[in-house]
């Protein structure tokens, strides 16, 4: 009997941290992912052909869970479907990683960990544009987002525009600063450059969250969805790759980084991440997923310096404060839009909210304007998987 009792008890503390446990997981994955693709771009692997690969892995991983899983319940595929699925495959696989690794390769795997934490307030300020989000002046949560969103923002924009000098963190050495006048003008320029080519990613996937929502009403098959989307990012960077790389040694694989990358951000960052953080949020909602993404940072911020070598700039750290603080004042003023209960909805028929970005559909029958009440819209912000991994 005490052996049983114990046994209950350490099962449900296990309950308890699994959903701590798997988000932790996934923060090193998504750490690993920045550091053996800068590896891999600092080899002089081309971004082009790494979104290619990368999306080539994702597809044969995910493939045949959606081809068993979903093989009775995945709708018909219509031609309008077939056209959101074109645009989510360009936004994401394309306009978004290919921006994304080029502006990590001009600044630093820290640095994108960093600004990519934007993405709530980009998102938020998108829905805002399309009537996805309702929001109330005299309501506290609907402030925090603004103010969160403003904060974000502002963090972001010191980021791009003060550098500040190089902090000797972890014990890196930073003896190679101040090569010249030259140099340090070319690299300012190719730090702000990389810098808005991040945040125009940002962009790019947040539109890929808003286009997903809307996708997912008329095609409600996480799996299939996903499945088509790398398989279109493949298609589409593909043609993209083929156009900025001509030659062949450009394709090349070996048994390094180029590889490990690909497959490693593809499987990991994609597959798995796409299932584990699908049952994070249905068991604790969005809110919950977003709220560890400064801990991957963090991650990469020790990793980048003692595996690349990577110099942290006082701008970058000041901003990545910043940006914090307004990430989580955007959680806080989201959290109130998720409703735990409403999963009961489903088995009645009933659930009509629609959720972004979360690649979740409760109910039957959507309505993507629809509030959860009186002053939220029916759109969520927590950092979903289809792609990134990221991301």
């Amino acid at each position: 009997m005490e052996g049983q009792k114990l046994w209950e008890v350490f099962c449900t503390a296990f309950n308890r941290i699994k959903p701590y446990l798997a988000m932790v997981s996934l923060s090193f994955g998504y750490a690993g992912m920045y550091i053996i693709t800068m590896l891999c771009l600092k080899r002089g692997m081309s971004t082009y052909v790494l979104v290619v690969y990368r999306h080539a892995a994702a597809t044969i991983a995910i493939a045949p869970f959606a081809l068993y899983f979903e093989r009775k319940t995945r709708p018909k595929l219509t031609l309008r479907i077939f056209l959101k699925i074109m645009v989510l495959g360009f936004l994401e696989p394309v306009f978004d990683q290919n921006l994304y690794y080029l502006g990590m390769k001009y600044t630093s795997a820290t640095f994108a960990s960093a600004i990519v934490n934007i993405l709530p307030a980009i998102t938020f300020i998108m829905a805002i544009l399309f009537r996805l989000e309702k929001i109330k002046i005299k309501n506290m949560h609907s402030i925090a987002k603004i103010v969160g969103t403003i904060i974000t923002l502002g963090g972001a924009t010191l980021m791009t525009l003060y550098k500040g000098p190089v902090m000797n963190m972890f014990g890196t050495n930073s003896a190679h600063t101040g090569t010249g006048s030259s140099s340090s003008s070319s690299g300012d320029h190719n730090w702000v450059l990389g810098t808005l080519m991040v945040i125009a990613s940002c962009v790019g996937w947040s539109g890929f969250f808003i286009v997903q929502s809307f996708t997912l009403r008329d095609y409600p098959a996480e799996l299939s969805l996903t499945t088509l989307i790398c398989f279109m990012g493949v298609i589409e960077g593909g043609a993209v790759a083929l156009v900025m790389e001509h030659h062949p040694s450009e394709w090349a694989l070996g048994m390094d980084s180029r590889t490990l990358a690909p497959i490693y951000s593809g499987v990991v960052c994609s597959a798995i991440a796409y299932y584990l953080q699908s049952v994070v949020i249905k068991e604790r909602g969005p809110v919950f997923v977003t709220a560890f993404n400064p801990l991957c940072m963090i991650i990469v911020a020790v990793l980048g310096s003692l595996i690349l070598a990577e110099q942290i700039h006082l701008g970058s750290v000041i901003g990545a404060i910043i940006i914090v603080i307004g990430l989580y004042s955007v959680i806080w003023g989201k959290s109130k839009d998720y409703n735990p209960s409403a999963s009961s909805l489903e088995s009645n028929g009933k659930g009509d909210d629609l959720e972004l970005p979360i690649s979740t559909i409760k109910g039957t029958e959507m309505k993507a304007a629809k509030p959860l009440d009186d002053d939220i819209g029916s759109t969520d912000y927590g950092i979903q998987v289809l792609n990134k991994s990221h991301k």
